[in-house]
């Protein structure tokens, strides 16, 4: 890998690589440090990665920084299209503590921006799931067809829902139009805002990471915030500094944390079949 790595990155910056060592980065990619003589770069690279994989999460970055809301990576090179794929991003010194209710501000700052249409142009990925989507002017449509029904599908196909988890599951579906709104404000979210997809720089700024960008009801990535923690009180009192959480949220809660909870199914299997079903149950009884 390492000689892959220095053609790579001889070839993008001219420069030879002075330091490389593997560090965490997900379960998907490879990712690496690299150090040259006048630079410091994030390297992922995956050998059969799937189509579009990082070139998807580079539109991401570029849809979010250009809000100038918060901050992202800057992007020095992609590619997807040889047998090893890759994505060269500016190397963040991170620091383990700063400003959460900054963070939450600059959310909250991100999603004041809008779309007139909910949905994205065209396919992305949750994890290494392929996300199919539209644009739609309806965001309970988008929701039913594009998230939930997919997620569905894939675990029907992998043997994870069927039976009754499978039949209730297609009666929520049918009552997805009448449970969440139709017309919120189409946001601009991150779409995958877990604790692992942002960090504080070394100056104390909140950045964040791997997007899986998608224009929807902001309430739909706030109740991801609050599915596996990670976040804390600071975090939503400075998102509602900026933006206000509708009354709603706390009906629509559980059924947007539904679909992550059938993403992890799908990938990780049963050990979530239990709070899928929970909430299945909690809406259809």
């Amino acid at each position: 890998m390492s000689d892959g790595l220095e053609k790579i990155i001889s070839g993008v910056t001219g420069e030879s690589i002075n330091q490389l060592k593997a560090v965490s980065g997900g379960d998907i990619n490879d990712s690496y440090y690299v150090q040259t003589m006048n630079q410091e770069y994030f390297v992922k690279v995956n050998k059969q990665g799937p189509e579009a994989f990082f070139n998807r999460e580079v539109e991401g970055l570029h849809k979010i920084n250009e809000t100038n809301t918060i901050n992202v990576p800057s992007v020095i090179d992609v590619n997807d299209h040889d047998d090893l794929s890759y994505l060269i991003l500016e190397w963040i010194d991170a620091q383990n503590h700063g400003d959460e209710r900054q963070l939450g501000e600059q959310i909250g700052q991100l999603h004041k921006q809008t779309h007139d249409y909910f949905g994205y142009p065209h396919f992305t990925y949750v994890g290494t799931l392929k996300q199919p989507n539209d644009l739609y002017e309806s965001w309970n449509k988008y929701y039913r067809d594009q998230r939930l029904l997919n997620q569905i599908q894939i675990g029907e196909s992998l043997g994870v829902i069927k039976g009754e988890r499978q039949r209730k599951a297609y009666q929520l579906l049918e009552r997805i139009e009448y449970l969440t709104p139709e017309k919120p404000d189409a946001s601009y979210l991150h779409g995958d805002l877990w604790s692992g997809n942002w960090m504080f720089s070394k100056d104390g700024d909140p950045y964040v990471l791997d997007p899986s960008f998608l224009f929807g009801d902001r309430h739909f990535e706030l109740a991801f915030t609050e599915l596996f923690g990670g976040f804390s009180n600071k975090f939503y009192e400075g998102y509602r500094s900026t933006n206000q959480i509708e009354p709603y949220y706390s009906d629509v809660k559980p059924l947007y944390q539904l679909f992550y909870l059938l993403v992890h199914l799908n990938i990780f299997g049963e050990m979530y079949g239990a709070s899928v079903d929970r909430i299945v149950n909690y809406y259809v009884g």
